[in-house]
């Protein structure tokens, strides 16, 4: 069942700077052991600039000036996942190039010094434009504009990546990437993604490096062009011929996913909220699955964290700029805990958040992350 209550985001007049909140929630504390890996996580891929603006009442219209009222920037691309599943605690490294611009090194310091991401593996790239999108907010949705050069010649990402708990991958159809296969032979635990597949084909033996992946994560219109199915739920039992765990995002309706290892099931209703920008929501319901995997909760608790997570981000605008931390997470728990005519039936869906949530991470929701340039001079 859905929570009664519908928590909406007020849209903001301008995105400003929000001081992080240094209390941090570890949900794999119970777990850790001297010999662990270094990394909870990894991931490679390709990092944007992302430019946003908001505030705009209807689309430019051609030949027109239209003025914003609010913008922000951060890093985006693989930066939305890296920096969501810092945000939940997780400890993270990223191999990926950036430009020797300015962009470049923005997006360096944020995702190093503001995210805590590590970066040993990431590389400056001399000459490289850093690929930039610009997106704009309006009735609800958003329109964007990317612009990058040619990618550096050499993949960011090594043969033989670090030793992680976990890997999140996002795999493009007919290509194969052989650290995904040399990570799953180092135990690293695969999560996959894919994106739409551009050439018709939806071929699952188009996706080779599936076979070293135990979950993957497609919506439910890619779940459904994979496996030649109309009904979502299908589709995900389908795909556990190839994969271990298949969870399948199903838009308004929740989740549904489907472990052939245990032969469970679950599916969790999504959280109704005021949807603002959904850039980055897919992102972060992954990185929401994957913390709750890690630390070894139930299914249905994985999905409905990974939901919760995503529809907390849904509500402010931009990728990495909206993935909450745990002070939103805890603050919304104790939000609707509080809202009366609240049904009972579906808070009790979310009540093992009570011993993740410590009582000094209940804040004031939402915390407005943005910072409205590229970067102030510092002075003195």
């Amino acid at each position: 069942m859905t929570p009664s209550h519908t928590i909406a985001g007020e849209e903001p007049e301008h995105l400003t700077r929000a001081a992080p909140c240094r209390v941090q929630v570890d949900p794999l504390v119970a777990l850790r052991a001297p010999d662990d890996p270094p990394w909870d996580v990894y991931l490679t891929g390709t990092v944007f600039l992302d430019i946003i603006f908001t505030g705009l009442d209807s689309a430019p219209v051609r030949g027109t000036e239209s003025w914003a009222r609010g913008m922000g920037s951060s890093p985006g691309g693989v930066a939305n996942m890296a920096a969501a599943l810092a945000r939940l605690g997780l400890r993270t490294s990223l191999a990926a190039a950036f430009g020797d611009d300015h962009y470049g090194e923005y997006c360096w310091d944020a995702l190093e010094q503001g995210e805590g991401i590590d970066l040993a593996l990431s590389r400056t790239v001399p000459g490289w434009h850093s690929p930039v999108t610009v997106s704009m907010a309006y009735e609800g949705e958003r329109t964007m504009v990317s612009h990058g050069h040619e990618p550096p010649p050499e993949e960011p990402a090594p043969d033989f990546p670090p030793r992680a708990r976990a890997a999140v991958a996002s795999l493009v159809p007919g290509t194969r990437a052989s650290w995904i296969a040399q990570a799953a032979r180092a135990g690293t635990r695969v999560f996959a993604d894919v994106g739409w597949d551009d050439t018709g084909a939806w071929d699952l033996g188009g996706l080779p490096d599936l076979e070293h992946c135990e979950a993957f994560l497609p919506n439910a219109q890619e779940a459904m062009r994979y496996t030649g199915v109309d009904c979502p739920r299908a589709a995900a039992r389908a795909l556990t011929e190839y994969v271990p765990l298949a969870v399948v995002t199903l838009g308004s309706e929740g989740a549904y996913a489907v472990d052939r290892r245990t032969g469970e099931t679950a599916e969790v209703p999504a959280i109704a909220v005021e949807a603002l920008d959904p850039t980055g929501a897919g992102d972060v319901f992954v990185a929401g699955f994957v913390t709750g995997t890690l630390a070894g909760w139930p299914l249905a608790d994985r999905l409905a964290f990974a939901g919760l997570t995503a529809a907390l981000s849904v509500q402010e605008f931009g990728g990495s700029l909206s993935a909450p931390g745990w002070s939103e997470i805890g603050a919304w728990w104790r939000k609707v805990q509080s809202l009366p005519g609240q049904d009972r039936v579906a808070l009790q869906r979310f009540a093992f958040l009570d011993g993740l949530v410590p009582e000094e991470l209940d804040r004031v929701w939402p915390l407005r992350r943005a910072v409205p340039t590229i970067g102030f001079r510092r002075s003195g």
